[in-house]
């Protein structure tokens, strides 16, 4: 996933990076609420997270922007003011969720799951699947045909694209850019490495592949 963090107290967001980096995340951060605004407008994420008081424009003004734009990004609200009232407020500005500070980076990966499921028209769900390949996205767990699967960080993040686009061809750029963050490519065979790693785990032992690469064009994570 690709999260926007707008947050200006530097220890809560080095904290929040790492966090969400070590849960293979891509995250941009910003420490205004200006250029989270521009961010948030020219770019597209998987998901936000906001801190309410950031200078030059505040949280709930940002996503009060985003929404009278037409921008769906789901959103979560991080703050020190966690009356009722304030609650109600965020809310009612255009967030998914509020969750008031201090909180539990668990409960925080918990809440982020549930936001980016929520999409118009579908059902809420807690596993992507393909074929006899099952993904938990609350217990950060793969399993095959029953099977455990342990996966690196890097390694599940780049699964779970393939998942969330099962069935369509990725390109390079497409990968590097959500599960990398890079917006160059860096000349490293980092792709085909993680994707080797990929099928050793996911294919290796089962008679259907899932995995497949077409030459030219990307990869595509398919039952056929």
């Amino acid at each position: 996933m690709k999260i926007l963090l707008i947050e200006d107290d530097k220890e809560s967001a080095k904290y929040l990076i790492k966090g969400l980096r070590e849960q293979g995340m891509v995250v941009d951060h910003c420490d205004n609420g200006k250029d989270g605004l521009f961010m948030a407008m020219s770019e597209k994420y998987d998901a936000m997270i906001v801190d309410r008081m950031v200078p030059e424009v505040d949280g709930l003004t940002i996503i009060q922007t985003l929404r009278a734009s037409g921008n769906e990004t789901p959103v979560i609200v991080l703050t020190a003011l966690d009356k009722v009232e304030e609650r109600v407020k965020g809310l009612k500005s255009g967030a998914d969720d509020y969750l008031p500070k201090p909180y539990s980076f668990t409960e925080l990966m918990a809440r982020l799951e549930t936001i980016t499921r929520r999409k118009p028209g579908e059902k809420s769900v807690t596993k992507l699947t393909c074929e006899d390949l099952e993904m938990d996205l609350l217990t950060r767990s793969v399993k095959r045909a029953g099977k455990e699967i342990d996966l690196q960080a890097r390694e599940f993040a780049l699964l779970e694209y393939l998942m969330r686009n099962a069935g369509t061809v990725v390109t390079r750029t497409m990968l590097l850019e959500h599960v990398w963050d890079y917006n160059f490519d860096p000349q490293t065979n980092v792709i085909d490495v993680h994707i080797s790693r990929l099928r050793q785990k996911v294919d290796k032992g089962f008679e259907k592949s899932l995995i497949h690469t077409l030459r030219g064009a990307g990869y595509k994570l398919s039952d056929r």
